[in-house]
């Protein structure tokens, strides 16, 4: 049999339902989130326009575009981010709107990389987006956002590290480098690759104290003290503008209780180049990768022909999911699984008890091959059902749990059973 026919395309994976679960779990519990903070859902189409999705090569993004020609001609490209779709849709549909505009999406989206632990070439995301101010409190609001996400999944011993692209910028910007000069120190430092960077930095025509700051800005990591410091250090007015917005930012998640969960990064450079200002990422010790990155973008949308600041944030969905089994953080999903027998063929009595269970918050599954009561307690422990019923009127039933064996209950009082009563710990 042909490979192609069994495999998944390389960069892809198939959910099984465990893992699907899980996902669609992850998935609403940021969706219910960002919606109680004011976010509306917003669905773009899985494929775009090539020309609206590299958005003029501003987005960085163009290189890793999975491209290809619809039958009219048209060249499309599979949707990289959703940022960009909805900088679109905020462009040509949406700049009537009151501002801020806040926006949530969870989607999938498609990078043309060498696959690795972390990176898949179809991957999920969830965030928000937050449309037509560009103050430092907006800023403020999807960092704090970003922490409760990760907070309401359950995380333990995360961080949230922020930073802001000025500060680079506006050290490089006179620098007598080249445009692809620029390009290769920016990726020396993405790619924390010293030597080169030194190499580059040596024969510029910037100060020997600014070349030194560059260097040093990996090193730029910490509380509100790398705050003061790069601010010292800071020698042209764009990157001490850039330390006041992060000041400003910080001093707004400090007043939130949110500081303990935030470190300043002066070293991060993005790989995305839309950004304009505050920008952020978030990790868990024991995942070597990020698990959500996003920051400031105010030129974006202005490719679409409507000028409007914006800001906002993308967690990873399954880096998420590995970050939670890494943890050990899942929800028990399965407490309240019955099987419910049809020993006497009384077709109409199991589907009514079945029926008011299911109102009442149980998963039910109605046995349709007539397992024995034998077959069925194997059946259950294999598939983590607590409990095994089988029907005797519309108010009594037989219940089995590993633990008690076979029992008569009345059916009120069986559904008011607690969570963890069954064979599932």
């Amino acid at each position: 049999m042909d490979y192609t026919m069994v495999q998944t395309p390389r960069g892809t994976k198939d959910f099984l339902p465990r893992d699907a679960k899980r996902k669609r779990w992850v998935e609403g519990t940021l969706l219910k989130l960002f919606r109680q903070w004011g976010y509306r859902e917003i669905v773009t189409p899985t494929m775009e326009f090539s020309d609206a999705v590299s958005a003029g090569d501003t987005t960085g993004l163009d290189r890793n575009l999975y491209q290809f020609f619809e039958r009219e001609g048209d060249l499309l490209a599979l949707r990289p981010d959703v940022t960009t779709p909805v900088a679109r849709v905020v462009a040509t549909r949406l700049k009537e709107q009151p501002k801020p505009i806040r926006l949530c999406y969870s989607a999938n989206v498609f990078r043309y990389a060498e696959p690795q632990t972390g990176l898949r070439r179809e991957f999920y995301q969830a965030g928000v987006e937050l449309v037509g101010t560009n103050g430092y409190a907006a800023d403020a609001e999807v960092v704090a956002l970003a922490v409760e996400a990760l907070k309401a999944l359950g995380l333990r011993d995360f961080r949230v590290d922020i930073g802001q692209t000025d500060y680079y910028d506006g050290i490089i910007q006179h620098a007598s480098l080249s445009p692809k000069e620029r390009r290769l120190v920016r990726l020396s430092l993405l790619r924390k690759d010293y030597v080169t960077l030194e190499r580059l930095l040596t024969g510029s025509n910037l100060p020997a104290q600014d070349r030194e700051l560059l260097q040093r800005l990996p090193d730029l990591r910490g509380g509100r003290e790398i705050l003061e410091e790069a601010t010292h250090r800071a020698t042209n007015p764009i990157s001490k503008l850039a330390m006041e917005n992060l000041a400003a930012v910080y001093d707004t998640l400090e007043s939130y209780g949110l500081t303990h969960w935030i470190q300043v990064d002066l070293g991060m450079i993005k790989d995305i180049e839309y950004y304009t200002g505050m920008v952020l990422e978030a990790y868990t010790a024991d995942m070597g990768f990020t698990i959500g990155t996003g920051g400031r973008y105010d030129n974006l949308i202005g490719q679409f022909g409507y000028q409007s600041p914006a800001t906002g944030f993308a967690l990873g969905i399954e880096r998420v999911m590995e970050a939670l089994s890494r943890q050990d953080k899942w929800p028990a999903f399965d407490k309240q699984k019955v099987l419910c027998l049809r020993l006497g063929e009384d077709a109409e009595l199991c589907w009514s008890v079945a029926q008011n269970l299911r109102q009442r918050g149980f998963v039910v599954e109605l046995d349709v091959v007539a397992r024995s009561e034998a077959e069925a307690r194997k059946y259950a422990i294999a598939c983590s059902f607590p409990w095994v019923i089988s029907p005797l009127s519309c108010e009594r039933i037989r219940v089995w749990t590993e633990h008690e064996g076979w029992r008569t209950m009345e059916l009120a009082e069986f559904a008011a059973l607690k969570e963890g009563d069954g064979i599932c710990g």
